[in-house]
């Protein structure tokens, strides 16, 4: 079948400087994205918030043998690159982004990202202009003087207020006012990245597919070890409430693990939890495609070779 697939698209020539892969949890993006590269003889830089972690495995999915197509690995990039417990923020990923994006890029290949964490591909898809803004404790301590109201008025003045993310509590409200006063101080310092033209696909199953592939992925994590992983995490010295602060998985299984949560009610719970994810995973998804960003949705139910086929007839139309 690997032949087969680059037979077809090796007469394509790709002039776009990147692919994305994208979709809900469970939904077989990992596998699909890491055949696409073996045909297209390339690398996958992932789009996961918590695939990062070293150590964070069986709870964060990572599913490294999906990279292994045909006997041979597909070269990966921002998976287990910094330690479980630490914090991390989309200023990082975009900066290790362009640092993968550029090192594959000059091997003469088109990257493929890869991933569901929607902020992290749209940092990358829409070059976010992002800067590291450290805090101020000073302006902070004089802002806090104010109410919500004057500091939205504050920061009126400053920037144009599109929406009301940056003023929905004070804690926000101050930060953005933080950043705004930074940029104005420090104008040369925005960074500057490549500009992306990605080609984006999507894998998606229809609800209860998806429903059912979450339950028997969660089944099968657990039956490989996933509680015995967070165990192993905690007995590292890592803190538990800085695990269950990333959220599914690690939420609930380690309240199980710590014995607030029954077996019974940290399964079901978490199965809950990983099926709304996926919902707004979706949301997401939609939202970037009114954003102005074409995804070429593929069915999961299709085999292999006819996902790749379309992929490549996909590459054909689009003139790569």
């Amino acid at each position: 079948m690997a032949r087969l697939y680059i037979f077809i698209l090796r007469h394509f020539k790709i002039s776009m400087n990147l692919i994305t892969v994208l979709g809900p949890t469970a939904g077989g993006k990992t596998s699909f994205a890491a055949h696409l590269a073996a045909a297209l003889n390339t690398e996958i830089i992932s789009a996961d918030s918590r695939q990062i972690y070293r150590g964070m495995d069986l709870g964060t999915g990572k599913d490294i043998a999906d990279y292994t197509v045909c006997g041979k690995t597909i070269p990966y990039h921002l998976i287990d690159i910094i330690p479980a417990g630490t914090k991390y923020n989309v200023f990082e990923y975009q900066r290790e982004f362009f640092k993968a994006f550029e090192e594959i890029s000059a091997k003469g290949k088109t990257p493929i990202l890869c991933g569901g964490t929607g902020l992290y591909l749209e940092s990358a898809i829409r070059n976010y202009q992002l800067i590291d803004v450290p805090q101020n404790s000073k302006l902070r301590a004089d802002l806090d003087k104010y109410s919500l109201e004057e500091l939205k008025i504050m920061l009126a003045k400053m920037r144009t207020l599109h929406n009301n993310t940056d003023t929905d509590t004070k804690k926000r409200a101050i930060r953005a006012i933080e950043i705004e006063t930074f940029i104005k101080e420090n104008p040369k310092i925005v960074p500057s990245y490549p500009k992306i033209d990605s080609l984006i696909f999507g894998i998606k199953n229809p609800r209860q597919i998806e429903r059912e592939k979450i339950k028997i992925r969660l089944q099968q994590r657990l039956d490989e070890g996933m509680v015995e992983e967070i165990k192993m995490l905690v007995n590292s010295g890592i803190n538990p409430d800085d695990l269950i602060y990333y959220g599914l998985e690690y939420k609930y299984v380690t309240l199980y693990a710590i014995g607030q949560l029954k077996y019974e009610e940290m399964f079901e719970q978490l199965y809950i939890a990983i099926c709304q994810f996926a919902k707004r995973q979706m949301t997401w998804f939609r939202r970037m495609e009114r954003l102005g960003m074409y995804i070429y949705w593929i069915d999961g139910q299709l085999d292999m070779e006819r996902k790749i086929n379309f992929a490549a007839e996909v590459l054909r139309r689009n003139g790569y």
